[in-house]
């Protein structure tokens, strides 16, 4: 296997620079690869349309004067980027039995997958505070989720995810790449990249290990407390169908926040000697079916985005 490194270093001659890293993808044969080829496209194809069609429908309906649907938009369209960082990489991955990514490439690929990852986390912790507001402070909740707040809500979910993936891009940019360049994995995740590296990763580990929660513990904490209010307020409802309304307006979250962390944490919270199939077969969960779950999450037993969709569907239609 080809490795693709610069010429030595004059002052250490046993020192040279990965400059390209190859990426293995899944060690299948190749019908199996075929396969998920065909599979992977079907589900990003999916998974893309599901959620351009929620952004499609609140932008363009009565739907966009609810911060909730503003909310969701947003949660769709970091699941459209999620995927579409990592599903198509990995679909040449898979035609091609692995390839080859540029050092800039795959720093990118950390990054941004980070971004939008974490920012799909913020979204969460975000609408399970409209949620709060709406059942816990309804008579308080058009004052104060109004759209200037709602507007920095968001604004401040993707400058937060994107202000912790560059600190932690800081930190592994710095890393030297001299021993290895095979990278046994289907993208550009942060453990296989230090386990390449042939720096003293002990301080990026802990860098990166103190970074993690803030976009993935701390918006739980978040959602967690929220919902303990939102309880507490659904019980002190005395009727049961004024508790079934209530409750329905948190299910469709409630589910999306069950896959979303569910799925990460089989992925980061097992422990740290499973094998490297079953990572990136659970990774798979997150940046495949997760996203294409959540649409049908929201839409199934949602009548306000079922209606909007009919109404658009019936202004289309006709001459």
């Amino acid at each position: 296997m080809e490795e693709f490194r610069l010429q030595r270093w004059p002052d250490n001659q046993n020192a040279s620079l990965v400059i390209k890293f190859f990426v293995v993808g899944f060690r299948i044969h190749q019908s199996y690869r075929l396969a998920l080829f065909h599979l992977f496209t079907v589900t990003y194809a999916m998974t893309v349309t599901c959620n351009l069609l929620i952004i499609l429908l609140v932008f363009f309906s009565k739907l966009s004067r609810s911060p909730m649907y503003v909310l969701l938009s947003n949660l769709s369209l970091s699941e459209i980027l999620v995927t579409t960082t990592t599903v198509p990489p990995m679909l040449h991955i898979l035609l091609r039995n692995g390839t080859y990514f540029s050092l800039i490439g795959c720093l990118s690929q950390f990054f941004l997958f980070g971004v939008f990852l974490g920012t799909e986390s913020f979204l969460l912790s975000t609408m399970s505070y409209d949620r709060y507001l709406a059942i816990c402070k309804p008579l308080h909740y058009t004052l104060i989720m109004g759209s200037g707040l709602c507007g920095c809500l968001i604004l401040v979910c993707w400058a937060m995810s994107a202000l912790i993936m560059s600190i932690a891009l800081s930190f592994v940019a710095t890393l030297s790449f001299c021993r290895d360049n095979i990278i046994d994995h289907f993208y550009c995740d942060v453990i296989p990249i230090l386990k390449v590296s042939c720096s003293d990763t002990s301080t990026i580990e802990m860098v990166v290990s103190s970074l993690s929660p803030a976009p993935t513990v701390f918006p739980l904490l978040v959602i967690i407390s929220t919902y303990g209010f939102i309880i507490q307020a659904i019980t002190r409802i005395s009727s049961s169908k004024g508790k079934e309304k209530a409750f329905s307006t948190c299910s469709s979250h409630l589910g999306v926040v069950s896959t979303y962390y569910t799925t990460i944490m089989l992925v980061y919270m097992v422990p740290s000697g499973h094998s490297v199939i079953r990572n990136k077969s659970l990774s798979l969960l997150y940046m495949v079916i997760t996203p294409l779950m959540n649409p049908f999450i929201y839409t199934l037993r949602n009548q306000e985005i079922n209606a909007a969709l009919r109404q658009i569907l019936t202004a289309i239609s006709r001459p």
